[in-house]
Order: structure tokens, then C-alpha cells, then sequence
């Protein structure tokens, strides 16, 4: 299973204000859910023409730039396994590229990577919580 072909799903279903999609072929299926907190918005999406490029991008709601955000759904582990010290730490100096935690999708673990170098100022979730496209999981100090 590819994760770049993940991300693009998902930023197909951001998009086009999809709930739900699912896709087969003769060796994968991937299905798709997306839970809302609050009521979804209720917009046209723009049609797409067929073969057009996919724009992939993370919405946040924090400021851009201080925060690393999960690019998909799954269960978020600070570490390797559960005998291991956590990737990154409150204090700890990091370096776009840098592991700062895995993300379990689909029995897949996918390392999440640091977007920008910075000190680690909070870590928003804890070890094995359940987190959602685009939540924020780490916040540098400004």
C-alpha cells in the first residue's frame, strides 16, 4: 500500500466534501471514512477533469508553521515499541525529516516525519490515541 496514494485519497475526499470512499482492484481495497466533529459544510466542489493532477494539502486550523499535523487517520505511537524511548521529547530540537512518531493506518506503520526544524514546545497527543487527518500532533516554539 502505497501512502502517497493514501494521501492523495484523502485530500481527493477534503476536496470534493466526501464522507465516505471506497476503492477496489484485484489486490487492494482501500476504504475511506471521514468523521466530523461538527456539521459538515455544505459546498459544491468544483467538477475535475479526468486525469487532472490532485492538489495535496493539510487544512489546519492552528497557525501555519508551528505545528505538525497528522496526515492521516490511525492510532499515533510516540515510539518504536513500547520498551523504547519516545522519538522526540518537550525541549528536544528537531530537523525537518526527523522521525517524531509512527502513525498505525490499516495494520500499515507509517513514520510520521517533521515538515520544519524547530524545539519541540508541546506534544498534543498521547502514546496510542486515535488521531484524524489534520489534527495537530506536535507544537514547535514560536
Amino acid at each position: 500500500m502505497d501512502i502517497e496514494k493514501i494521501r492523495t485519497l484523502i485530500a481527493l475526499m477534503e476536496e470534493n466534501e466526501l464522507v465516505n470512499l471506497e476503492i477496489s482492484s484485484d489486490d487492494e481495497h482501500i476504504s475511506l471514512t471521514r468523521h466530523y466533529d461538527a456539521p459538515a459544510p455544505t459546498m459544491m466542489a468544483a467538477p475535475t477533469a479526468v486525469g487532472a493532477p490532485i492538489a495535496v494539502a493539510a487544512k489546519s486550523i492552528v497557525k501555519p508553521g508551528s505545528v505538525e499535523t497528522s496526515p492521516m487517520v490511525g492510532v499515533f505511537y510516540s515510539a518504536p515499541s513500547p520498551n523504547d524511548p519516545p522519538f522526540v521529547k518537550v525541549g528536544q530540537k528537531i530537523q525537518a525529516g526527523d522521525t517524531v512518531g509512527i502513525i498505525e493506518a490499516m495494520k500499515i506503520m507509517n513514520p510520521l516525519e517533521a515538515t520544519q526544524s524547530g524545539i519541540v514546545d508541546e506534544i498534543l497527543v498521547e502514546n496510542s490515541d486515535v488521531v484524524q487527518f489534520g489534527q495537530p500532533v506536535i507544537r514547535y516554539k514560536a
